[in-house]
């Protein structure tokens, strides 16, 4: 009898395991994108005004929606690698010891 009860209750842990996944690889996106929002410095520069903020997603979204929107993805993508690639470079004003 508690052989087949555990047998039962078996799929409802997986199926509760694979919800708990989906809602961490959420949880883990939105603080990630939460994170390029203050990398951005926006928090700041907008005074932490959501209003303002969620306003300014919604222009880039009709902008990225319009005819010009294959233009913008591209421009702010690159503009977007090329910072990702400068905070990934090593710390350029180190001092330099040298040999003598």
């Amino acid at each position: 009898m508690a052989m087949r009860h555990r047998l039962e209750l078996a799929p409802a842990r997986t199926g509760m395991r694979e919800w708990q996944v989906k809602r961490r690889e959420r949880t883990r996106q939105l603080i990630e994108l939460g994170g390029l929002v203050v990398k951005a410095e926006l928090v700041d520069l907008a005074d932490d005004d959501r209003a303002m903020l969620y306003g300014a997603f919604l222009w880039m979204a009709d902008k990225l929606r319009s005819e010009d929107g294959p233009h913008a993805l591209a421009l702010w993508k690159r503009k977007g690698q090329r910072a990702f690639a400068a905070d990934a470079l090593p710390d350029t004003e180190a001092p330099v010891i040298r040999a003598r």
